[in-house]
């Protein structure tokens, strides 16, 4: 079920350039956060997210999912972590986050706003982040002990990204006039 603000995207090349656009701006705010020291290991703001839930609540999954694709994979590409295992986290945390905003989006669409959207995509990629990391990398049950703080930072930056998305929406809906005040 669509969001109440949901558009078809246009089609073609301008659909590609939508998709190119928002990539682009979701690529630089995840190479800002990369830049800026992290107060935990793992931990970090997902401000590129922001972008993804904007686009969900607009344009809809499909769109969502080709902007946060390639946002990972570009983004990996450009700060020098792909094929690491920083790319595969981040690949499978964002892989695990469009399940999530896939899942949300039909089962509580009209109940959900960009905040709970958000809080889903955050609990979902940090989630798939502590397991897989168990799996592949760490496999020592001290990890997992990690994973209520993680969590809790998940939840907290969710709620934070989805305040932010949300107030983006509002902007874009109220039209340009509104986007400069």
């Amino acid at each position: 079920m669509p969001s109440v603000s949901e558009r078809a995207p246009p089609a073609g090349p301008q659909r590609d350039r939508l998709i190119a656009g928002f990539a682009a701006l979701a690529i630089a705010i995840h190479i800002l956060e990369a830049a800026l020291p992290s107060p935990l290991p793992g931990v970090k703001p997902g401000l590129a997210n922001v972008i993804t839930v904007v686009v969900l609540l607009r344009w809809g999954w499909g769109v969502a999912a080709w902007v946060a694709g390639l946002r990972v994979l570009a983004g990996s590409l450009l700060v020098g972590t792909f094929l690491s295992p920083t790319f595969i986290l981040s690949a499978s945390g964002a892989a695990a986050a469009l399940v999530a905003l896939w899942l949300a989006q039909r089962l509580g669409g009209r109940w959900l706003g960009a905040a709970g959207y958000s809080v889903c995509a955050a609990l979902a990629h940090m989630g798939t982040q502590v397991l897989v990391a168990w799996q592949l990398f760490i496999p020592h049950p001290a990890i997992l002990k990690l994973a209520p703080f993680l969590l809790t930072a998940a939840l907290v930056f969710g709620i934070v990204s989805g305040v932010i998305a949300a107030v983006v929406v509002d902007k874009l809906e109220a039209g340009p006039e509104a986007a400069r005040a």
